[in-house]
């Protein structure tokens, strides 16, 4: 008797009803697998989030770049950061070629930019960046560009244009 019932509503619906109700019930489904964990692991990142944001706010400017000062006032000399940044490009294994440098002063920062070419392949570049952002806090990379001389070769050569921000003692 319910199969017959079950026939019945199926020749009443026709094919674009049957075709709509798979629809209804796959659009159901989605919703079960994939939107409902969505949204619950949403609502675990946010109050996450909310946790982890400092309650109270911010400092005024004056507050901030004191900060910064005291983040950038590190006991290490420019010679020391590029000493350091000529082992990381031992340790990495990329070439690299002589430097240029120029100091900038504005007011209690200053500013060593760093031109350096170098030769390695692209994974030592990107190890020899990673280490040395890394290892040196006080350091920014300004500018990088990547030349090959041909597709077979594995050697790539960078110019990369690198700061390193401090405080002037």
């Amino acid at each position: 008797m319910k199969l017959q019932k079950v026939l019945d509503l199926r020749h009443e619906l026709g094919t674009s009803g049957l075709v709509a109700l798979a629809l209804l019930a796959g659009a159901l489904i989605f919703m079960a697998l994939v939107v409902q964990p969505l949204q619950e692991k949403n609502r675990h990142l946010q109050s996450t989030l909310a946790r982890l944001q400092p309650s109270a706010p911010a400092g005024n400017a004056g507050e901030k770049l004191g900060e910064l000062y005291q983040y950038l006032g590190k006991s290490e000399q420019t010679t020391d950061w590029l000493a350091k940044l000529y082992a990381i490009g031992k340790a990495t294994g990329v070439e690299l070629k002589s430097a240029s440098y120029k100091s900038e002063q504005t007011g209690r920062l200053e500013r060593y930019q760093i031109l350096l070419p170098l030769t390695g392949s692209y994974a030592q570049m990107r190890d020899f960046l990673k280490r040395a952002l890394t290892e040196i806090p006080v350091l920014s990379l300004d500018q990088i560009t990547l030349k090959r001389e041909s597709r077979r070769d594995d050697a790539v050569q960078a110019e990369l244009r690198l700061t390193l921000h401090m405080v002037k003692q």
